[in-house]
């Protein structure tokens, strides 16, 4: 359990008067309870309830008795720079006192737990992608800066400028709860953003990805603007990754253990192994990195207007380039790239945790790495030099988990069947609407409009 004293004593150092009681749902969208300070040990006791039929993915009908979100001794409390008085708090679902199966914290706590086990612990750093947009009159949406305009904005030094009240004062704030900010820097879309910062133990940095998320989107909102992490939202430029970067430490957190100076790409045996689960689990992890219909107008989307997707489409590593899946960045880890803005960060890690562990345990190892441009590949070509392909569209990368034992059972067998479904109705629900449909390609095409 939270230790009650210590936030209290925080609570009172930062004069809390209220605080959110918060977990994410099966989509990462953060749910809450606003809770006066002076309850932290009635929360605690499990007093928050939650009606969890009214949650996507949550697993439970409109007769079940109340889900708690109770903190844990190593929940995440966060007061927010933003609006003094108020805190933050990550925590875990809860029935009846007991862990519930449902919860995407638990589950990568368990996958966390379980690695522990085997001697390692898992470190993630993530580089979250978003967009800086504003909602117009019709309903349409454009980039909020009339000024980013540039065919190939990345880096736009000018771009930076006229959005550093924004951009700066949320380093500042998360350097204030402790992320360890480094860098900021225009991305390759206009009015695409992407902040890095320290990377940690994957619970912690899941509990940062979800807190910066709603950090980011509030602090738009107060400016009128909408910040969005969403996958593709404009089909004529870059979209949204989320890249993932991968390392295991020994349990104290001390020694890398996938370094090692001697190979090649600075993997050591257990880091190739590692890779090689990440490979062979490829396709079903996309239904979990990449988890959204709009996930896959990325993968597939040809060349946007400054000239590159860098979104991978094929079953491919290598070293430090950008159009493989996993890319090797710096000896000692591993860049996994196919993750998005619409992934949930608990669900994300334990999956990847589950299958390079799966990897290490089966003693795989990875053909030789790739080099080149793999994005001036056609699938066909690909294909004849045996690279495979990831899945074209959210059906397929569902077929593909539903197939994958190990990723199922990371999730659990109920949970894998809930998020299954949950997500299969979204797909039908996407595939009945274009099924119906008439394209301006159609027209072009068939009746020479």
């Amino acid at each position: 359990m939270l230790n009650i004293a210590e936030t209290q004593h925080l609570f009172a150092e930062k004069n809390i008067q209220f605080f959110l009681m918060s977990f994410v749902d099966l989509h990462g969208t953060p749910r809450a309870k606003l809770v006066p300070a002076e309850c932290l040990e009635d929360v605690c006791a499990g007093a928050a309830g939650f009606a969890g039929f009214a949650v996507d993915g949550v697993g439970q009908g409109p007769h079940d008795p109340d889900l708690s979100c109770t903190p844990v001794a190593d929940s995440t409390v966060f007061p927010l720079p933003w609006k003094p008085g108020m805190a933050w708090i990550a925590g875990n679902l809860t029935m009846d006192g007991g862990e519930w199966a449902h919860c995407p914290r638990t589950i990568l706590s368990r996958a966390m737990a379980d690695a522990k086990s085997q001697g390692f612990l898992f470190k993630v750093g993530v580089e979250p992608e978003f967009f800086l947009i504003d909602k117009k009159a019709d309903g349409s949406i454009g980039v909020a800066d009339a000024g980013d305009t540039l065919a190939k904005p990345c880096y736009g030094q000018l771009s930076l400028l006229r959005n550093a009240d924004f951009l700066t004062t949320v380093i500042t704030y998360a350097n204030q709860l402790g992320y360890g900010v480094y860098q900021n820097d225009h991305e390759d879309a206009n009015g695409q953003f992407e902040i890095n910062w320290r990377y940690s133990d994957a619970l912690t940095t899941a509990d940062r990805v979800s807190f910066f998320k709603f950090m980011v989107k509030a602090l738009a909102e107060e400016r009128g603007l909408c910040a969005t992490f969403m996958p593709k939202p404009f089909a004529n430029l870059t979209g949204n990754g989320s890249h993932m970067h991968l390392s295991l430490w020994d349990t104290e957190g001390k020694d890398n253990l996938f370094l090692d100076k001697s190979d090649p790409l600075g993997l050591s045996s257990l880091a190739l192994s590692f890779l090689a689960g990440i490979l062979d689990h490829a396709k079903g992890l996309c239904a979990l990195t990449a988890p959204s219909v709009n996930s896959y107008k990325r993968f597939g989307a040809r060349s946007p207007r400054s000239g590159a997707t860098w979104a991978p489409i094929y079953i491919a590593y290598g070293g430090n380039n950008r159009t493989m899946m996993v890319r090797v960045p710096a000896p000692g880890r591993m860049e996994y790239r196919t993750a998005d803005g619409s992934s949930n960060p608990y669900l994300a890690s334990a999956a990847l945790l589950a299958a390079g562990l799966d990897g290490v345990k089966r003693g795989l190892r990875p053909a030789d790495p790739r080099s080149g441009n793999l994005f001036l590949l056609s699938p066909r070509e690909a294909r004849a030099q045996g690279i495979e392909l990831l899945p074209a569209n959210l059906g397929e990368a569902l077929d593909e988990l539903e197939k994958d034992d190990v990723l199922c059972a990371a999730l659990g067998e109920s949970y894998a069947q809930t998020y299954l479904e949950t997500k299969r109705e979204e797909w039908d629900e996407y595939a009945e609407m274009i099924a119906k449909d008439v394209s301006a390609w159609e027209l072009k095409r068939y009746l020479g409009l």
